[in-house]
């Protein structure tokens, strides 16, 4: 994980629209850069539609949301599609992003290792610096909590 007030790694990726996104295009705003293991798995549809059930919040506060995970365009277009998500997934299958952010890890199911994506979100300021890193995300809690760490911004 990236230690906070560090200068957040640069990034370009696609999203479900095949848009390009790059850390530089939000410069000047708020970010939320959050990691996720894969679509439409349980745990990520509670995170995805938590923030999407908070979005307009985020919106009032002019924070862009972006999730990233190793899913392709194609995933991302069906998962975005069938919970209404309104923010950018961003596609990362060679896990560039997902490394520069250390959001790889091991993991551990029914006795076996094996690495995955780690659910975990950066919140990055205007100036592109990381404010607060996010470990050991709760998916249902985690669009509440990112709100109450920007309240007290």
């Amino acid at each position: 994980m990236l230690k906070e007030k560090t200068l957040a790694p640069d990034f370009a990726a696609q999203d479900q629209h095949e848009n390009t996104h790059t850390l530089k295009m939000y410069e000047g705003q708020w970010l939320l850069l959050y990691f996720y293991p894969k679509d439409d798995t349980p745990g990520c549809v509670a995170e995805a539609c938590s923030i999407a059930e908070a979005f307009p919040d985020f919106q009032k506060l002019n924070i862009t949301v972006l999730g990233v995970s190793k899913d392709t365009v194609t995933s991302h277009q069906k998962f975005a599609q069938k919970y209404n998500l309104p923010f950018p997934l961003l596609s990362d299958p060679e896990k560039t992003i997902i490394r520069a952010y250390k959001a790889l890890g091991m993991k551990k199911m029914f006795g076996k290792e094996y690495e995955d994506v780690l659910r975990i979100s950066y919140l990055i300021n205007p100036t592109g610096h990381i404010v607060k890193a996010y470990s050991k995300v709760n998916p249902l809690t985690h669009a509440q909590n990112v709100l109450a760490t920007l309240a007290s911004h």
